[in-house]
């Protein structure tokens, strides 16, 4: 801007040739504009006269003949004539401004430089006499100005800078701005690509917000989107500008927050918090953030829109984004998961008929109920929000109930937990955000838990023990959550094999038959046992298919999946449920593999102290069922199974066992485990059993059990160590005192009358034969053998 146009002086064109005016033989102005005598005098006559018939015509004239002519000169000289014509009127100007300004307005458009000049300079003078009377004229003077704006002579675009501040005078000391016909010309002009126009329009809504008579604010839905448009332009001073314009947007909506359409403006937040330019995605974060605080629960209709805009941000990478970003992703997803409530959730008795069908408008009840999976809206993993959403004014929003449907929701985070190239700190607020739901509102959904449930299955194959710690607390709320009880187990086929499951309890020789139908459905949908609930059978059986598909993953994440999951639901309904699963397990090495994986947690986990003093004792009618189950599936692996006796002091039938060693094919890896049980035994956790070995007399299966496994040792350093222990075995002789003379001589440990051990050793070779069967078909020395394995 020169200086003449900062003094308010209309600046002269910068030219160092007379220009073709001084040829046209224009007698009526001077080159400053000033209007001649005998024109001024003409146009006063006929005001006096009050001859508003010869005004328009002497404006006719001047438009028609003179600018709009074929001939520049003659334009040239209109303008200046039109621009006489308004000061001569006055006051009376705004009678006659549409004739004075449109013919200029057109001029606007001339090929010319020098007449776009002449012509702003020609509207100057016309507004600077009519002032106020120009506003209703307002939208097609802005128009042609926010086209000089961007005109590429500086003569031109300094001109329309000083006509420009003018108006913006003009508009700020009335009080009869038309802002409601201005908007839609706004919204038009501020999705202009050119730098310069985007400053004009800028400039303007700064000084619009600035009125106090004028409330944007109510518009702001209009023209938020255009601004953050704007924000993402190359030129450093037009975004500062935009930032400011919004800083102050922003401060207002924080004044006025009753007055402020928030559920109009979500979407278009969500939209700019997904764009790649660090400026506007921080800017409409902060915007989002303060909507969340501010809105509440008005934005919960948006969730899922939000949350595909959010939770990308939550793994930003510090050292290529703005760590604001991460930084206020997160307080957005903090916020807008605290809106969720437990009121969000169905109730829980459905509605009386009666009351339905007083329901004046059972539609609009329905409406208003969360859909099914079916029934729900069609989102997308890309939509940015979900549609169908009727907007509401936030001021009402206290008084209107908000549905929360989670059907977009869930779909979003389903989506985000699928895709594997999302961050962990992503994957983790996805499923922070599925724990909190089922905790929040579990009956809505459980409705989509059998969408879910495969993709929580394969999160615990994930690189991070972080995002496996947070999956595995949704499944066990899966597994725990009473809302998940069902009455029908599923599809099971007869009412004898529904009552069947009505408990994870022991096998017995009765319930065989019912354990190999071919009908793998029923196992999947057993029922629970009463502190877990349908899903709980279903998920053991899917993390043991998963273990069994996924060796790499039992064998690395396999033990510390089972600990946390025992921490996190009943221990002993984990064993005892994979126990009966693994009964069923036709994958025989695949079951001695995962039996030796539970046997090693269950002797050496510190979660698993209180279920190991329970089975030390079989001393209730509840532990002597677990350890039979136990058993049958230990029977898997022969050394697993002497240790669960071990564990029992099932002394005698742990030397039993031993004995049936020596049918057994004896390989390095039987060996292995012979001598990690030995190792075993030196822990703690058998420091009881080491105990006993003083008590001779009566523990003499113990001793016998010890020198068995012994026998099978070879000569090596497991064999040294429990050599040197038995040799620590003192003579029963030498223990016996005066007391014990005199005293009863005790019996060992009496076996449980409940428990059959001559049946249990009879599986146990059962299960044995088939393992060698297996082996002896894999090697191809077993032709002679049924190779049908049924379990």
């Amino acid at each position: 801007m020169t200086s003449s146009t900062k003094s308010g002086r209309w600046p002269r064109w910068r030219s160092r040739t007379p220009g073709p005016e001084a040829a046209a033989g224009i007698g009526w102005w001077h080159w400053s504009c000033s209007p001649s005598p005998s024109l001024s005098r003409l146009v006063r006559e006929f005001v006096a006269q009050n001859n508003t018939v010869q005004i328009k015509h002497v404006i006719q004239t001047l438009s028609q003949e003179f600018a709009l002519s074929q001939h520049p000169h003659s334009r040239k000289g209109g303008l200046i004539g039109l621009a006489a014509c308004s000061i001569a009127l006055g006051k009376d100007s705004g009678l006659y401004l549409k004739e004075l300004i449109e013919p200029v307005l057109t001029c606007f458009n001339d090929a010319d430089s020098r007449l776009r000049y002449y012509a702003c300079e020609a509207l100057y003078n016309i507004v600077k006499v009519a002032r106020g009377a120009v506003l209703p004229h307002f939208n097609v003077l802005f128009d042609g100005l926010s086209k000089l704006a961007a005109d590429p002579d500086p003569n031109v675009k300094s001109g329309s800078e000083l006509l420009d501040r003018l108006l913006k005078d003009i508009v700020t000391e009335s009080n009869k701005f038309d802002l409601v016909g201005f908007i839609p010309l706004l919204r038009e002009r501020i999705y202009s690509n050119n730098q310069y126009a985007r400053q004009f329009i800028i400039s303007w809504i700064l000084v619009l917000e600035s009125v106090p008579d004028i409330n944007l604010l109510d518009y702001l839905p209009e023209i938020l989107d255009g601004l953050f448009q704007i924000l993402g332009d190359n030129g450093k001073e037009i975004r500062k500008m935009c930032e400011v314009v919004l800083g102050e947007f922003l401060k207002e909506i924080k004044k006025n927050p009753s007055s402020v359409k928030f559920a109009e403006m979500a979407n278009i937040l969500v939209i700019h918090c997904q764009t790649t330019d660090d400026l506007i995605q921080l800017t409409a974060m902060c915007w989002m953030r303060e909507f969340i605080q501010l809105a509440g629960r008005a934005m919960l209709p948006y969730s899922s829109g939000i949350l595909t805009a959010v939770l990308p941000c939550l793994a930003y990478d510090d050292r290529k984004k703005s760590p604001g970003i991460k930084e206020v992703a997160n307080v957005c997803n903090q916020s807008l998961m605290k809106l969720v409530t437990p009121e969000d959730d169905e109730p829980e008795e459905p509605k009386p008929a009666v009351q339905r069908q007083a329901d004046p408008n059972p539609d609009d009840s329905l409406a208003k109920q969360e859909g099914t999976g079916s029934g729900g809206p069609d989102v997308s993993c890309d939509s940015s929000f979900s549609s169908g959403v009727s907007v509401f004014s936030p001021a009402s929003t206290e008084r209107a109930p908000v549905t929360l449907h989670l059907d977009g929701i869930v779909q979003v985070l389903n989506c985000h937990l699928s895709d594997m190239a999302i961050g962990m700190m992503t994957r983790i607020a996805v499923l922070k955000w599925l724990y909190h739901l089922y905790i929040k509102t579990p009956r809505k959904m459980f409705r989509h838990t059998d969408s879910l449930f495969p993709i929580l299955l394969q999160t615990l194959s994930d690189e991070s023990d972080e995002v496996i710690l947070k999956d595995l607390e949704v499944l066990a709320e899966i597994a725990s959550s009473p809302a998940g009880q069902t009455e029908d187990p599923g599809p099971l086929d007869g009412p004898d094999l529904q009552a069947s499951y009505s408990k994870l309890q022991v096998s017995t020789p009765g319930r065989a038959g019912l354990l190999t139908t071919p009908s793998t459905k029923g196992l999947e949908c057993s029922p629970s046992t009463p502190t877990m609930n349908s899903y709980f059978y279903k998920f053991m059986i899917n993390l043991l298919k998963r273990f069994s598909s996924e060796r790499k993953l039992l064998e690395v994440r396999g033990a510390f999946i089972i600990r946390q999951l025992c921490l996190l639901l009943n221990a002993e309904n984990i064993f005892h449920s994979m126990a009966d699963i693994l009964l069923r397990e036709e994958d025989l090495k695949f079951a001695s593999t995962m039996v030796h994986t539970l046997n090693t947690i269950l002797l050496t986990s510190t979660e698993l102290f209180q279920l190991r003093n329970q089975l030390k004792d079989l001393r209730t009618l509840e532990s002597q069922d677990l350890f039979c189950c136990l058993y049958r599936s230990w029977c898997h692996n022969p050394v697993t199974t002497v240790s669960l006796c071990f564990l029992t002091q099932n002394y005698r039938h742990a030397y039993d066992l031993i004995q049936k060693f020596g049918d057994l094919e004896v390989t390095v890896d039987f060996l292995t485990e012979v001598d990690k049980l030995v190792q075993l035994i030196e822990c703690p956790i058998f420091t009881y059993l080491r105990l006993q070995l003083l008590d001779v007399k009566n523990n003499p299966y113990l001793i016998k059990a010890l020198y068995g496994l012994l026998m099978l040792l070879p000569q090596s350093s497991a064999f040294q160590l429990l050599s040197h222990r038995l040799q620590c075995v003192p003579n029963p002789e030498l223990l016996q005192t005066e007391d014990s003379l005199k005293a009863a001589p005790k019996s060992q440990k009496t076996d449980s009358a409940s428990i059959d051990y001559a049946e249990l050793l009879q599986h146990f070779e059962k299960v044995q034969k088939k393992h060698l069967e297996v082996r002896h078909q894999r090697s191809g020395r077993g032709d002679h053998l049924d190779r049908r394995v049924v379990l």
